[in-house]
C-alpha cells in the first residue's frame, strides 16, 4: 500500500480567527507550511503582529509579509477614509462597505505565484461562506472558479498533480470553526478580528468583524481568551 506523504504548502494567514484555524489543519495533515500575509494599506498594524504570533505558534517553515498598499485603489472602509460601521446586526444579504475591493483573488494570485515558485499545489485559505460578512469573494463558486483558473495558468496545466485550493472552514459557523481551532490547539488569544481598534489598541466590540467572533464564542460557549489578555 501507497502512503502519500504531504509536502509543502501555502497558508494564506492574516492574524484572524479563521486564517489561524485553517492554517492549524493544514499544520495538522502534515504539511510544510509556508506562510504568506499582506500588507496591503489595511487601518491598523495589529492584524500582522497577530499573524506573526499565530505563524510562531503553529510552527510555520517560513512567514512572509507582502507589500502591497492598495490604498492607491481604495473603495473599502479597511483602506480608505470610510467610517467602519458600528453596531449594526451581520448580515450576508448585501456587501458592506469593509468589502475590499478583489482582496481574495489578489492574495490568492499572490499564494499561487509562490506555490508555483516552490512546486507546492496545496493553497489554505481561512473564507467561510456561513457566519461572514457577504463578501463575494468568500464563496464556495469562487474559490472553485480560482481554482480551475490556476490549473489552467500555470505550470500545472502540463503536470499530473494540480493546484487545490483548501477551504476547511468553509462551510462551517464561527462557533464551529472555535471548536475546531480548540481541539487543534489553536491559541485564539494570539488572534485578531477588530476592523477598527480603539486608540489603546482594544477591539472597538460593534465593527462587523467583532461580532461574528464575539457569536462564535458566544455559540461554543468558551471565553474568547483574547479579551483576557487585554
Amino acid at each position: 500500500m501507497t502512503i502519500t506523504v504531504p509536502g509543502k504548502a501555502i497558508a494564506l494567514v492574516s492574524g484572524g480567527l479563521d486564517s489561524a484555524v485553517s492554517a492549524a489543519v493544514a499544520k495538522s495533515q502534515g504539511f510544510i507550511l509556508h506562510a504568506l500575509t499582506v500588507r496591503y494599506g489595511q487601518r491598523h498594524s495589529i492584524e500582522l503582529n497577530s499573524a506573526k504570533n499565530v505563524c510562531d505558534s503553529i510552527g510555520v517553515s517560513e512567514h512572509h509579509i507582502f507589500n502591497l498598499d492598495l490604498r492607491c485603489f481604495g473603495g473599502s472602509a479597511l483602506t480608505d477614509d470610510y467610517d467602519v460601521p458600528k453596531g449594526s446586526k451581520p448580515s450576508s444579504e448585501s456587501i458592506p462597505v469593509t468589502y475590499v475591493p478583489a482582496r481574495n483573488t489578489i492574495f490568492l494570485s499572490l499564494a499561487l505565484a509562490w506555490a508555483d515558485s516552490l512546486g507546492a499545489r496545496d493553497i489554505f485559505i481561512g473564507v467561510s461562506s456561513v457566519d461572514y460578512s457577504g463578501y463575494p469573494d468568500c464563496r464556495p463558486e469562487f474559490i472553485s472558479s480560482f481554482e480551475k483558473t490556476a490549473n489552467l495558468g500555470t505550470r500545472a496545466v502540463n503536470d499530473k498533480k494540480k493546484f487545490k485550493i483548501h477551504t476547511p472552514v468553509l462551510s462551517l459557523t464561527k462557533a464551529e470553526t472555535v471548536k475546531l481551532g480548540l481541539s487543534l490547539g489553536v491559541d485564539f488569544g494570539l488572534t485578531w478580528s477588530c476592523y477598527d481598534p480603539t486608540d489603546d489598541g482594544l477591539p472597538c466590540g460593534s465593527c462587523e468583524s467583532c461580532q461574528l467572533r464575539a457569536k462564535g464564542f458566544l455559540g461554543a460557549d468558551v471565553l474568547d481568551p483574547l479579551l483576557l489578555r487585554l
